[in-house]
C-alpha cells in the first residue's frame, strides 16, 4: 500500500447534471440507432426470404426438423428468434457504449484533479474510486506526487542548510578576522610605544590567523567526508590495537588533567575492516573532547566488543554530565553545549559533526548517552565494509 492510501477514504465519481444528461443521451440514442439497424436487417433477411425459393424452403426444413410434441408444434417463426437475439445483443451493446462513456467521464474527472494539482496544490491527491486501469494510473500520479513533495522539502532542507553553513563559516570566520585586521592596523599605523607592544599585537594577530587555519581545515574536512562518493582505504585491522595506540599517544595530556585512559576490548584481537585514517579522526576527536569537557573527571574508557557482525566502540569518560536536551543536538553543525564558548574555548564546533560523517560512510552510526556517572559516545561499525547497520533500542541514527 502506497503512504497516500494510508487511512485515505476513496469515492465515487460524482457526475454532474451535464454528465447524466449526456450519458442518458448517449443510451437513447444509441438504442435508437440499433433499432433502426435491427429493422433494417429484418427487411433484407424477410426480401432474402421471399425471394429466394431454396433459402425459404431451407428455413421451413429446419422449422419441421426442430418441431416440439406429438402434434408436431413448430417452435416461433424465425422473427421472433431474430428479435429475441438481436434485443440481447442491442443489451450488451447499449451497456459496453454507456459503461465506455462513464469511463471516459471518469477520465475526465481524472484529468481535472491532475490540473489542480499541477496550479500548484500539491497537498492534493486524487482519492476517487475509478475503474481498474485508471486506478492504477491514479496511484502512480499520487505516489509520484508524493515523491516529488519529499525532494522538494529535502531540497529545501538542504538550501536552509547551505544557508545556515555559509551564516556560521562567516561569522566564525569574521571574528578572528577582525581581530588580526584591527592588531594589524595598529602595526600598519605605528600605533604601539615598544617592541614588546609590537611582539603583542603579531602574536595575537597568529592566533587569530590560526584559528582561521583551523576552522578552514575543518570545514574542509566535514564538505569531504559529507560526499557519498568520498573514497575509503580499506583495511583489515585489530581495533584493540588501535585503541592502545590511541590511549598511548594521549597519556600525556592525560596526565595534565589528572585522568587516565584505559582499554577494554571483547574478543581480543578483534579484527574489522575500514579506513583506520578516517578512523582515526574519529577517536581522536572523541578522546579530545572528553580530555577537554570531561570537568571533574578521573578517567577516560575506551571499549570494544563484537556483537554479531558488528564492533560496538564506546569512548566514555566519568566527567560532568552533558544535559539531555543537548544530546540530540551534539552533532550538529557549530553546535556546543554551553552558548558562551567561543571558538578558542570550544572549538571549531565541526568536530562532531565530522565524526557523525565517517562513521556513516563506514555504514554505521553514532550516539551519545550520559548519565551522572558516565558519558558516553556509542559507535556501532560492520565488521566488513560494504554492510550498512540500521540503529536499534530506539538510539538516534545522526547521518
Amino acid at each position: 500500500m502506497n503512504e497516500y492510501q494510508v487511512g485515505q477514504d476513496f469515492k465515487k465519481v460524482q457526475l454532474t447534471a451535464k454528465e447524466k444528461s449526456e450519458l442518458f443521451a448517449e443510451g437513447i440514442i444509441t438504442v435508437i440507432l440499433l433499432l433502426l439497424l435491427n429493422l433494417s436487417i429484418m427487411v433484407l433477411l424477410q426480401q432474402a426470404i421471399v425471394n429466394n425459393p431454396q433459402l425459404r424452403g431451407g428455413v421451413w426444413m429446419i422449422k419441421n426438423a426442430i418441431a416440439i410434441g406429438p402434434n408436431g408444434w413448430h417452435i416461433w417463426s424465425w422473427q421472433n428468434w431474430f428479435v429475441i437475439l438481436m434485443g440481447i445483443a442491442d443489451v450488451l451493446v447499449v451497456y459496453w457504449r454507456l459503461i465506455r462513456r462513464y469511463h471516459q467521464m471518469q477520465m475526465w474527472h481524472v484529468i481535472g484533479e491532475l490540473h489542480y494539482i499541477a496550479d500548484g496544490h500539491l497537498e492534493h491527491r486524487i482519492n476517487l474510486r475509478v475503474n481498474r486501469d485508471l486506478q492504477r494510473v491514479i496511484d502512480s500520479v499520487n505516489t509520484l506526487v508524493d515523491s516529488t513533495v519529499r525532494s522538494m522539502e529535502e531540497e529545501r532542507k538542504i538550501e536552509k542548510s547551505k544557508d545556515e553553513l555559509i551564516t556560521n563559516v562567516s561569522h566564525d570566520l569574521r571574528t578572528p578576522l577582525t581581530s588580526i585586521i584591527g592588531y594589524l592596523g595598529l602595526i600598519e599605523d605605528n600605533q604601539y610605544q615598544t617592541k614588546d607592544e609590537l611582539t603583542k599585537y603579531t602574536h595575537t594577530a597568529y592566533v587569530k590567523a590560526q584559528q582561521m587555519k583551523v576552522l578552514v581545515e575543518d570545514l574542509f574536512e566535514y564538505t569531504k567526508v559529507r560526499q557519498t562518493s568520498t573514497p575509503i582505504a580499506k583495511t583489515t585491522f585489530d581495533m584493540e590495537q588501535m585503541l592502545e595506540q590511541l590511549a598511548a599517544s594521549f597519556e600525556l595530556e592525560a596526565q595534565k588533567k589528572n585522568m587516565q585512559i584505559t582499554v577494554e576490548c571483547q574478543p581480543a584481537p578483534l579484527m574489522m575492516e575500514a579506513d583506520t585514517e578516517k578512523l582515526g579522526r574519529v577517536f581522536n576527536n572523541l578522546i579530545a573532547n572528553a580530555l577537554k569537557y570531561g570537568k571533574g573527571g578521573k578517567q577516560i574508557i575506551l571499549s570494544a566488543e563484537k556483537v554479531g557482525q558488528e564492533a560496538i566502540i564506546k569512548v566514555s569518560n566519568d566527567g560532568q554530565q552533558i544535559p539531555s536536551d543537548s544530546l540530540n543536538q551534539l552533532f550538529d553543525r557549530f553546535y556546543r553545549v554551553e552558548a558562551s564558548r567561543s571558538q578558542e574555548t570550544g572549538g571549531t564546533g565541526l568536530g562532531l559533526a565530522i565524526t557523525q560523517s565517517i562513521v556513516a560512510l563506514h555504514g554505521g552510526y553514532i550516539y551519545a548517552d550520559s548519565t551522572p556517572e558516565l558519558t558516553s559516545f556509542v559507535i556501532h561499525l560492520p565488521l566488513k565494509l560494504g554492510r550498512q547497520i540500521e540503529p536499534q533500542n530506539g538510539a538516534a541514527k545522526n547521518s
